[in-house]
């Protein structure tokens, strides 16, 4: 009998996004469910999403996003170093922190930083960035075999997943294990599309597949939303358009090209 895992990250205030992907997961019914971590950030009204994510009962990691948010800390601890992604990422940062309850706070606070399950004789681990550091990001073009399989012996895990770079993808080590980058629900995947996507694992008589779901919702809602909230422009044209406007120095060439191509192929 096979077992089933949805995963997702980066929820990034876009309670429409979350409240779509919540209904699909909960109509697909898979025995296991986990939001990766970073409720905040990018999106308007971010009590909204709280709300929808308590409500809902799934379990919650606790990602960069999370763990500064619930101490309130000056920045969002998101790892960029070009000062423009900083930039754009205080702006962000000073909206969700200013408009979060001391609930909020104290909910986030209380979040694990990771989650260890066994399904069908594999060990699944599951964080925010990666085993070692809670804002790694782990980008599949810098990402060799040899490293991902060091990564997931040195934490003992057959299934590793992640988010935080809010581009999904998925990788089958040799030795049968597998890696996979659940993304982020928050912003589309810089791919020309103004849904988002969510990761589900099958497990089944040792074997394990990986599928990424589209989800679409109301996105033009969330950017009117948005306006009305005043965050930055750059922000709303994501949501409308499907293309990263922001944060995207921190994105690895091959990523940024890849994306690009496959949008106009």
């Amino acid at each position: 009998m096979s077992t089933r895992i949805a995963a997702f990250g980066g929820v990034y205030n876009n309670h429409l996004a979350l409240e779509a992907v919540l209904r699909d997961i909960a109509r697909r019914a898979p025995e296991h469910a986990w939001c990766l971590g970073d409720l905040g950030g990018f999106g308007p009204s971010p009590e909204k999403s709280a709300a929808l994510m308590r409500a809902s009962a799934l379990p919650m990691l606790q990602g960069n996003y999370d763990h500064s948010i619930g101490y309130g800390l000056d920045d969002c601890g998101c790892g960029y170093t070009d000062p423009s992604d900083n930039r754009f990422a205080q702006l962000s940062y000073d909206y969700t922190n200013a408009n979060v309850s001391d609930a909020t706070r104290e909910w986030l606070r209380s979040l694990p930083l990771q989650a260890r399950l066994v399904v069908d004789g594999r060990r699944v681990l599951l964080c925010h960035g990666s085993p070692r550091q809670v804002n790694e990001f782990l980008w599949d073009s810098r990402c060799s075999d040899a490293f991902l399989e060091w990564l997931c012996a040195a934490h003992e895990c057959d299934v590793l997943l992640v988010t935080h770079t809010g581009l999904h993808w998925h990788r089958a080590l040799p030795n049968g294990r597998h890696v996979v980058n659940v993304g982020a629900i928050g912003r589309p995947a810089h791919d020309g599309r103004t849904n988002v996507w969510y990761a589900e694992l099958t497990f089944d008589a040792g074997r394990v597949a990986v599928g990424f779901r589209p989800v679409e919702y109301d996105h033009e809602a969330l950017a009117r939303e948005m306006e009305a909230e005043r965050l930055p422009a750059e922000f709303v044209e994501t949501i409308r358009t499907g293309w990263w406007t922001t944060c995207l120095e921190n994105v690895p060439v091959r990523e940024r090209m890849r994306q690009w191509s496959e949008a106009s192929g």
